[in-house]
């Protein structure tokens, strides 16, 4: 393979949804050279669309768009919840809103992270960077609307520890990486499991902990600081 092969091969794939084209063709012209934006869309229905069509390694949604039933980001993040692309596919919401409902509906959707626009280029592709290797990443002050939402009392904190006690140290393990965002194929290399065998640790955990999907899962963990 070519050394441009190479460098093709390691970009962070990346799909622009916002209503202004404007915008769009402005945050691809600042973004760094470690993306390749494989896609974009300006509606609901189109972000779905060229989502499942390109398979992204991560999405920069913006929270308010036309189309589908009205829900914006978050009916996005719903309509992909059941395709392929759901698991392998990170989101990173970017908007001009800072409304605590807008931040806190599209994370309990699935979101990994939400900017605001004044964000520059350089902070973008930073978060995108960070959000594809796991990490949940929001602007400033923005990340106490979840933890508020979610509830992150005294009594949430102490109840976590009863609550990792159902868990053995592999669950653990397994729980934590599944809720920052990896790939179940992800998580068995980095733990030298069998993805199916990551399979059932994910259906235990989730089981134990009476939760119904890796999203909310996601939730639960940040909710109790476990990420």
């Amino acid at each position: 393979m070519s050394s441009e092969q190479n460098d093709a091969a390691a970009l962070i794939r990346v799909v622009i949804v916002d209503d202004h084209q404007i915008f769009r063709t402005g945050l691809r012209a600042e973004l760094g050279t470690e993306l390749d934006v494989v896609g974009e869309a300006g509606t609901v229905d189109e972000a779905v669309s060229v989502i499942a069509a390109t398979g992204p390694d991560v999405v920069l949604l913006d929270v308010h768009l036309p189309g589908g039933t009205g829900g914006g980001g978050a009916e996005v993040l719903r309509l992909l919840a059941s395709t392929p692309v759901a698991t392998a596919t990170r989101v990173l919401a970017l908007s001009v809103s800072d409304a605590a409902d807008d931040v806190v509906s599209v994370i309990r959707a699935g979101a990994r992270g939400y900017l605001t626009k004044t964000a520059s280029g350089a902070d973008v592709t930073a978060a995108v960077v960070r959000v594809h290797g796991g990490d949940a990443v929001f602007s400033p002050r923005l990340a106490g609307f979840v933890l508020d939402a979610f509830g992150t009392g005294g009594g949430e904190i102490a109840a976590a520890d009863d609550e990792l006690d159902r868990l053995s140290a592999r669950e653990q393990e397994v729980m934590r990486m599944i809720a920052r965002g990896y790939a179940y194929k992800e998580v068995a290399a980095e733990l030298f499991l069998s993805v199916k065998t990551v399979e059932t640790h994910v259906s235990k955990v989730l089981r134990k902990l009476q939760l119904s999907n890796r999203h909310e899962l996601t939730a639960w963990a940040l909710s109790r600081r476990l990420l």
